[in-house]
C-alpha cells in the first residue's frame, strides 16, 4: 500500500505544546503505551552498495529510489523479532516491503546466506516470504554491506478515527558508522545528531489531516527532507572518506 510521509525538523523547546495541539486528536500508539516517556527505541542497519548508490539517488534527488535495512525496537534479546525491510519512494508516495524472523536466525541468515526456515510466518502478511527475497536479492547481488547503525527514540500517536494516519516525534537521533549485524543493539558509542531538535513525521494513505494545518501553523513549522540515513551517513563523513570504499572488499557480516 502506497502511503505519505511529511517530515519536519522541529526545536526539542516545542515539543510540549506540539503534544497539547495533537492529544484531543491522537491516541498513543499501543507499542508505547506503559513505557518511560510514552516512546520506544528503533535501531536500524542501513545497508548500501560500495559505490553508495542508494546515498547518492536521496542526495540526487531521484523520483524512485529505495533504502534497504535491517530494523529492531527496544533491548537486546537472541529471541527478539527483527524486521527485513525495503522502503521504496515513488516520487512522493512510499511502500514497504517488510519480512520478520528473530535476532538469532538474522545473524544465521547473514553467515549462512540462507533464507529457508528462518522467515517467521503470519496469516496477515503472506508476502513475508517474498519480501525476505526481495530483501536477499538486492543485498547479495548489489554486494551491499552495513554502512550505519541508526538510532532514535520514538513517540508514536495514531488519529483516533483513522489509525492509518499516524504521527511519530522521533528524538535524540544517533548512529554508529559500520556495525556489524552483531551490533544492531548496541549504541553505546553512537554520535548524537540534531541536538536540541526532533523529527516529526505525520503519515497517512490518501489525505493530510487537516486540523494538522493549524498547528503547524500556529508553531511555524516547514515540511522538508529529513532523511536519518544521509544525515548520519554525513554526520561522520562516511562517503567523503570512502571515496575508494576497499573496506567493502573484505567486510564481514
Amino acid at each position: 500500500m502506497l502511503r505519505y510521509e511529511y517530515k519536519y525538523i522541529i526545536p526539542t523547546s516545542k515539543i510540549i505544546e506540539l503534544r497539547k495541539m495533537i492529544l484531543p486528536y491522537m491516541n498513543l500508539d499501543k507499542y508505547a503505551v506503559g513505557r518511560e516517556g510514552n516512546e520506544y527505541t528503533v535501531k536500524s542497519i542501513y545497508f548500501d552498495s560500495p559505490s553508495f548508490d542508494f546515498y547518492f539517488e536521496k542526495i540526487e534527488g531521484i523520483k524512485n529510489r529505495k533504502k534497504v535495512r535491517l530494523r529492531a525496537y527496544n533491548c537486546e534479546d537472541p529471541d527478539n523479532t527483527v524486521f527485513f525491510e525495503i522502503k521504496r519512494k515513488f516520487n512522493v508516495p512510499i511502500m514497504k516491503h517488510r519480512a520478520a524472523t528473530i535476532f538469532k536466525h538474522a545473524k544465521e541468515i547473514f553467515a549462512d546466506s540462507r533464507i529457508n526456515g528462518y522467515i517467521l510466518n503470519s496469516k496477515q502478511f503472506p508476502e513475508l516470504g517474498d519480501n525476505s527475497k526481495r530483501f536477499f536479492y538486492q543485498v547479495f547481488s548489489k554486494n551491499l554491506r552495513p554502512v550505519v547503525l541508526v538510532v532514535y527514540e520514538r513517540e508514536p500517536y495514531l488519529y483516533k478515527f483513522d489509525p492509518t494516519i499516524r504521527i511519530t516525534f522521533d528524538k535524540n537521533l544517533r548512529s554508529i558508522p559500520f556495525p556489524a549485524i552483531d551490533e544492531l543493539y548496541n549504541d553505546e558509542k553512537a554520535k548524537h545528531i540534531l541536538q536540541n531538535n526532533f523529527i516529526m513525521e505525520v503519515k497517512f494513505n490518501d489525505t493530510f489531516p487537516t486540523w494538522m494545518i493549524p498547528v503547524i501553523g500556529k508553531l511555524g513549522l516547514r515540511k522538508q527532507a529529513a532523511s536519518k540515513y544521509t544525515m548520519c551517513l554525513d554526520s561522520h563523513d562516511i562517503v567523503k572518506k570512502c571515496n575508494k570504499p576497499d573496506f567493502f572488499i573484505n567486510s564481514k557480516w
